[in-house]
């Protein structure tokens, strides 16, 4: 059991309060003091800033009863320390002993400072590093739980608790053999983006535990890798990307861990001899983590293998990237604390589907309550416009009422992630998956789509409906294609996107064009192939839903999402069916349009309208708003009228709509009623040395951007380095 003076280093809350005051930052501390300060900042960043109305109470409280239940029904014996958890139990056991010490530190549980209850903890962690985590016992299956999830939750029960001693000699041996120092002097393999900070934070427990002024400062200076920009790789791109296992998408799964265990020891290392100095994971709050976050939730398409999880794990993640997000702003300037506050604070007003305040842990529900309250912080409104991530082929396109997203598959990134036994089914959601959202449907693919949806009929994916085995392609996101030209241009408003696809273990292969608009997203295929022996079919989309579906002459409606046009000529096919996995039943309705099997050079044209009415839907379709100006293997393009925008996906040179590019590119062109155009252009195979861009309309000059106007060719220099990025070009239109 720890001793009155072990309670007492940690700060305890019986002598100065959970809340107290802390040294000032810089003090002179000396090595005690410095731990001291450690132990209170960590146990401060769980229970966030003092807000002593409900349900914040109640919360601590049901922390305390479970405290007590765990408490209650240990029983130590050669196989467990719970009945009804088995060891090794690498998840539940250390975290049930972890969420004891949390009552036991935490103010208002019923156990704060409860002698028994730091008793139990002890006795519970040494028996499971006794019987589980031995220095020297065989670390079969996953690395993680050894490295970093079981180190993690003992040292934390350990440090809040004061585990003194032999026991904690014995605990930090062990820690020293599964996770030693050695392990973050290389900045490769499993010791990167998220899996880095979490070693960091395993490493700077490990310091507290033991008062370890070189472990600290290892805790520290081992995140430097994490703060640069990378190319390749694991880590954060110059476009807001962030890549974790070399090829997956990550924000909403290891980027929440990276997050919140950045701003933890931002936290806690503030005013200490370690503190943390570089700011620049501060940008991708707003670059990469913001535009994946709609009205609270996460969107999927940046969550890997998790969104096979549980249901709801989207809005689960969104908290998460928001709890962190308040946190962290306890550490940055003033400009950027106000501007996240008032960001989250707009995401947890318009979270209906799961209120955030009601989902909240207890420190997160502090820091949400105390801005909830604040009449000085407003609620940040959804942000309008379009944000193209091309290093990982991701497109997001807000508009009022309304927002889609764009998940590809391409040389860098994978069809999808499987492992673990997770994810099994995941397969095409790479192979152009478009999601969107309409007012009320925050849930859409929250309850249990991904358990109960069609794999093979995914939205927005063209597949080949060859039958796969679960698991197929190689796990761990290496389900690359081998193809370049994956990504597309953005002037910030509008887009035009593409993705030359290959199926996954098929020989399927399409050109597949997106350009994103005020009120649409105008869909284009071609060059679709196959020799699978079997059908390929573009999924014009696959709604959770039981609303009527009404399909007319060149359109269809879906009664309270929104209508489609199919201008081709080409005729939907529809089912209604109710589907079952994982325990639950939800209705479908998809539409699809069917290539045959194995066809040669399909195609597809089809407009989405979210939100639109039956009539709305039915007078478009009559209107001529759009022209399809080209659709071919070699060429997509499209021009509106309305707008003034002309947008084209260059596969190779080529001419259309008076636009002429010199090589394989991406542009979009929006003519405006002043007598200026701007004129956008980007390269997603990222190898252009320069680029011709010739426009049949008279220019006069070059206002702004970096290009230089030959007749009416605009050159631009080198692409190739900016990964993908889109330039734009203002120009005054001669008269």
């Amino acid at each position: 059991m720890p001793s009155r003076r072990s309670f007492l280093r940690l700060g305890g809350v019986t002598s100065a309060g959970m809340l107290g005051a802390l040294a000032p930052a810089r003090a002179a501390h000396t090595p005690d003091d410095s731990f001291v300060l450690l132990r209170r900042r960590w146990r401060d960043v769980l229970a966030g800033p003092g807000h002593a109305g409900e349900p914040y109470r109640r919360l601590l409280a049901a922390v305390g009863r479970a405290a007590a239940r765990h408490r209650d029904t240990m029983a130590p014996g050669p196989a467990s320390l719970w009945p009804d958890q088995a060891y090794p139990s690498f998840m539940a056991t250390p975290r049930r002993l972890r969420a004891m010490a949390h009552a036991y530190a935490l103010e208002g549980t019923g156990l704060t400072g409860d002698p028994g209850l730091a008793a139990a903890v002890a006795e519970g962690v040494d028996h499971y590093r006794r019987h589980v985590y031995a220095a020297g016992a065989d670390p079969a299956g996953n690395w993680w739980h050894w490295e970093i999830g079981v180190p993690k939750a003992l040292l934390e029960a350990a440090v809040l608790t004061g585990l003194d001693g032999r026991r904690a000699a014995a605990l930090l041996e062990a820690v020293d053999h599964f996770a030693p120092k050695s392990r973050l002097g290389r900045h490769d393999g499993t010791s990167t983006a998220a899996n880095r900070v979490d070693r960091c934070v395993v490493m700077l427990l490990r310091a507290m535990a033991g008062d370890d002024h070189g472990r600290a400062e290892l805790a520290a200076s081992a995140l430097v890798p994490v703060f640069r920009t990378v190319s390749e790789g694991d880590g954060f791109y110059r476009d807001g990307s962030f890549i974790q296992h070399s090829s997956v998408p990550y924000q909403g799964a290891y980027g929440v861990t990276l997050l919140s265990g950045l701003a933890t020891l931002y936290a806690v290392l503030r005013g200490s001899p370690w503190e943390i100095a570089d700011r620049g994971v501060f940008a991708m709050v707003e670059r990469s983590f913001a535009p994946f976050v709609r009205d609270g939730a996460c969107m999927d398409l940046v969550r890997g293998r998790a969104i096979a999880r549980r249901p709801f794990g989207d809005h689960e993640s969104g908290r998460q990237i928001a709890a962190a997000i308040l946190l962290l702003a306890e550490s940055a300037p003033a400009a950027q604390r106000t501007r996240w506050q008032a960001m989250v604070k707009g995401w947890a007003a318009r979270d209906t589907v799961r209120p955030m305040l009601e989902h909240a842990e207890p420190a997160f529900h502090a820091r949400l309550a105390t801005i909830m309250d604040a009449a000085a912080v407003p609620a940040a409104p959804e942000p309008v416009g379009h944000r193209l991530l091309p290093m990982s082929a991701r497109a997001v396109h807000r508009r009022p009422g309304w927002c889609a997203a764009l998940s590809m598959a391409s040389h860098r990134i994978g069809h999808y992630e499987h492992g673990n036994g997770e994810n099994l089914r995941g397969w095409h959601t790479g192979s152009g998956m478009l999601y969107w959202w309409a007012e009320g449907h925050g849930d859409h693919y929250s309850d249990a789509f991904w358990a109960t949806a069609d794999p093979y009929r995914l939205p927005g994916t063209t597949v080949s409906t060859r039958r796969l085995p679960d698991g197929a392609g190689e796990a761990w996101g290496d389900t690359r294609t081998p193809w370049r030209w994956v990504g597309g241009a953005t002037d910030g408003t509008y887009a035009a996107v593409g993705q030359h696809l290959s199926g996954l273990d098929s020989t399927m292969e399409a050109f597949k064009s997106w350009f994103f608009l005020d009120d649409a997203v105008v869909c284009l295929g071609a060059g679709i192939s196959g020799a699978d022996g079997a059908a390929v079919e573009t999924v014009v989309d696959n709604r959770r839903t039981r609303a009527p579906l009404t399909v007319g002459t060149g359109w269809a409606h879906l009664d309270g999402h929104g209508g489609y046009l199919l201008p081709g000529g080409q005729e939907p096919r529809t089912l209604r069916e109710s589907r079952t996995g994982g325990g639950a039943t939800r209705d479908y309705v998809t539409l699809w349009l069917d290539h045959g099997v194995d066809p040669r050079s399909a195609g597809y044209v089809y407009v989405l309208l979210p939100g639109a009415s039956r009539e709305e839907t039915r007078a478009r379709a009559a209107s001529g708003w759009l022209r399809v100006l080209a659709n071919t293997s070699r060429l997509q393009a499209v021009h509106v009228p309305g707008p003034g925008v002309t947008a084209a996906c260059f596969w190779n040179a080529g001419t259309v709509g008076g636009l002429t590019a010199s090589a394989p590119c991406a542009v979009l062109v929006r003519e405006r009623p002043d007598g200026t155009a701007t004129i956008t252009v980007a390269d997603p195979r990222c190898d252009l040395g320069g680029l011709s861009v010739t426009w049949s309309r008279p220019v006069a000059e070059v206002l702004d951007g970096d290009a230089r106007l030959s007749g009416n060719t605009l050159v631009f220099g080198r692409l190739a380095g900016l990964e993908g990025a889109s330039v734009t070009v203002t120009v005054r239109m001669a008269l």
